[in-house]
C-alpha cells in the first residue's frame, strides 16, 4: 500500500542529534555485532526459495545504549550477485512501509534490475526490527490500521475511532512494552549498519522506496562515510514524516480521484460513471453516503462508510490502474444495488488483507508499523485535536480527509519517543526519483527530501504513481538508475522522464 502499507543534523556521525545515542565505533561495545559470522541458508518461505533468495538472522541489540544488555534478531535474505567476477559490493534494500516485510524485495529488484547492476551486488533484504521474521512485537491487535475506521459523518462515528485507537494503543502497551520504545527508524538504521559490517562490507548502497528512501536518507546522515550508491524511490518530506505526512495525502488523494474521474468520465459509454469528473465524483461520494446508510456486502465482507474511504485510497495510487479502479466501482455500485457480482481475485485480495483480524500477519505486522511510528515522533495527545482537524477538511476532502486526520493510536502511547528524529541535511550524493501525482509522499515533499540531501540529483516522472522503479520497469528511470547503480554516474542536472 506504499506509505503506510496497505504504507536529522550536519554531515556526521551516528552521535549527532538528540537523545541517547551509542559513542564511537570502537568503544562502543558493539564490535561483537558488527563480527559476528552470518550463515546462509534456504529460505523457510518455499517462493523466497524457489526465487534464489537466502536467508539469515543477524543479532543486535535491543538497546544501543546498552550494547551488553538484551538483543534481538533481525531476519535478512540475500541473491547473490548473477556474475561473482564482476561483484562490487551489496545492495541494500527497504519496500517502504514502514511496516512492510523486506525478505523479498531482492527478487522483486531483481526482476527489473539490468544485468550490469545484477551482476555488480548482492541484494539484500532485511524484515526490519518487530517485523515478520525478526524477532517479532505482536500486540494481539484485531485490526490491520488504524486507517480502517474512518471518522464517518457524525460524532458517534469520531468517537469510535478515538476509542479503536486507544485499544490499540492500550493493548501494545501491554504486550510489547519492554520493545516498543526501541524500533525506532534511528535504531533500524544502526541495524543497517550491523548488517553491513555482519557482510564484510567496508561501505552500503541502499535502494529504499517510500519509507525505504527516508530510512535510506537517515542512515547517510547517521553514516555517511559507509555509503556508497544511494537510491531513493517516492520519498517523503523527512521533516514531516509521519503526522503531517499522512495529512497530506488527503488532498493528494483527492487530486488523484479528480484526475480518475476525468478519465473515467471520457469513457463513461465503456463504464458507465459519469459523462463528467463531478459526475465521476459525485458516484463515489453517493457510495460512500449509501454504505453509511447500509453496508455494502462484497467478498463476504462488509464494508461500511468508515471503511470504504482506505479501500478507495489504496485503490487510486497508480494511473495505469485506472481501469481497475473503474471496476472496483462498478463491483461496488452493483453489490450496493443488491445485485449479484464477480469479485475479482485483487479486491479479495485487498478486502482481505483489510479486514484481517487477531492473530493474522497483517496485525502483526500493524503492530510494528505503530511501534515504529511512535517510537519515531510525538504524537498531539488531545483527542479534540483530531476532532477539528477532520471538522476542517470535511468540504474541501470529503473522501479522504476524515481518514487522513483520524487519530493515531500514538496519542495515547504510554511512552514518548526516546530520541528526536533525524533532522537530514548532508551532502551525500543520491539518486532520488518522484511523481509529481504521487498521492503517498506528494511531489512536493519529495523536493523537501531533495534539499535536505543537497548533493542529490531529482528524476521527475509526470505521472500519478508512487515507487517507480520496481513498478514501472521499461521506462527512462529504470536506465538512470541502472547506470547509477553500475557506474556511479548521477545525471549532471535534475531530469524529467516523460512517460
Amino acid at each position: 500500500m506504499g506509505v503506510f502499507i496497505l504504507a536529522a543534523m550536519s554531515l556526521g556521525s551516528a552521535a549527532e542529534g538528540s537523545g541517547q545515542v551509542p559513542p564511537a565505533a570502537g568503544g562502543d561495545g558493539l564490535d561483537r555485532f558488527r563480527n559476528q559470522p552470518v550463515g546462509w541458508a534456504a529460505c523457510r518461505d518455499t517462493a523466497l526459495a524457489a526465487s534464489g533468495t537466502e536467508c539469515a538472522r543477524i543479532t543486535v541489540p535491543l538497546d544501543y545504549s546498552r550494547p551488553r544488555g538484551r538483543t534481538i534478531e533481525v531476519a535478512v535474505s540475500r541473491i547473490k550477485s548473477a556474475d561473482p567476477k564482476r561483484r562490487r559490493g551489496i545492495l541494500q534494500t527497504n519496500p517502504g512501509g514502514p511496516g512492510a516485510r523486506g525478505l523479498g524485495m531482492p527478487a522483486e529488484l531483481r526482476k527489473v534490475m539490468g544485468a550490469g547492476p545484477a551482476a555488480a551486488y548482492d541484494v539484500i533484504g532485511m524484515d526490519t526490527r518487530g517485523l515478520g521474521e525478526s524477532t517479532p512485537v505482536d500486540c494481539r491487535l484485531t485490526r490491520s490500521t488504524w486507517l480502517l475506521h474512518a471518522p464517518g459523518t457524525d460524532r458517534a462515528g469520531f468517537d469510535r475511532s478515538v476509542r479503536l485507537s486507544r485499544d490499540d494503543a492500550r493493548a501494545c502497551g501491554r504486550s510489547a512494552a519492554g520493545t516498543l520504545p526501541h524500533l525506532s527508524t534511528r535504531n533500524i538504521a544502526r541495524d543497517v549498519d550491523i548488517v553491513r559490517s555482519a557482510l564484510g562490507e567496508r561501505r552500503t548502497s541502499w535502494f529504499g522506496q517510500s519509507y525505504g528512501a527516508l530510512l535510506g536518507a537517515v542512515y547517510a546522515q547517521m553514516f555517511p562515510r559507509n555509503v556508497d550508491r544511494l537510491v531513493l524511490d517516492s520519498a517523503p518530506d523527512p521533516a514531516e514524516y509521519p503526522l503531517r505526512m499522512v495529512r497530506r495525502q488527503g488532498p493528494a488523494n483527492e487530486r488523484a480521484l479528480d484526475d480518475f474521474g476525468a478519465w473515467a468520465a471520457s469513457r463513461h459509454q465503456e463504464y458507465g460513471l459519469g459523462v463528467t469528473a463531478a459526475a465521476v465524483r459525485t458516484g463515489v461520494e453517493t457510495l460512500i453516503g449509501r454504505a453509511g446508510d447500509e453496508p455494502v456486502r462484497v467478498g463476504g465482507h462488509r464494508v461500511t462508510n468508515h471503511e470504504l474511504p482506505l479501500l478507495f485510497y489504496v485503490s487510486l495510487v497508480d494511473d495505469t490502474a485506472n481501469p481497475r479502479f473503474a471496476g472496483l466501482l462498478r463491483v461496488l455500485r452493483d453489490a450496493a444495488d443488491g445485485k449479484p457480482v464477480t469479485v475479482p481475485p485483487w479486491l479479495q485480495g485487498t478486502l482481505d488483507l483489510m479486514f484481517a483480524g487477531a492473530g493474522t500477519g497483517q496485525a502483526r505486522d500493524y503492530a510494528a508499523q505503530l511501534a515504529m511510528l511512535c517510537a519515531d515522533a510525538d504524537m498531539p495527545r488531545d483527542p479534540e485535536h483530531y476532532r477539528r482537524a477532520v471538522e476542517r477538511t470535511r468540504t474541501s476532502q470529503p473522501v479522504f480527509g476524515p481518514m487522513t486526520h483520524a487519530p493515531f493510536p500514538c496519542a495515547f502511547w504510554k511512552e514518548r519517543p526516546r530520541e528526536s528524529p533525524t533532522r537530514i541535511d548532508n551532502q551525500v550524493p543520491a539518486l532520488q526519483v518522484q511523481a509529481t501525482e504521487d498521492p503517498r509522499t506528494t511531489y512536493a515533499s519529495g523536493l523537501r527530501m531533495h534539499d535536505a540531501m543537497r548533493a542529490s540529483r531529482l528524476v521527475t516522472v509526470p505521472a500519478r504513481a508512487h515507487t517507480l522503479y520496481a513498478n514501472r520497469p521499461q521506462g527512462c528511470v529504470n536506465r538512470i538508475v541502472n547506470t547509477y547503480l553500475l557506474h556511479g554516474t548521477l545525471p549532471p542536472r535534475d531530469t524529467l522522464c516523460p512517460e
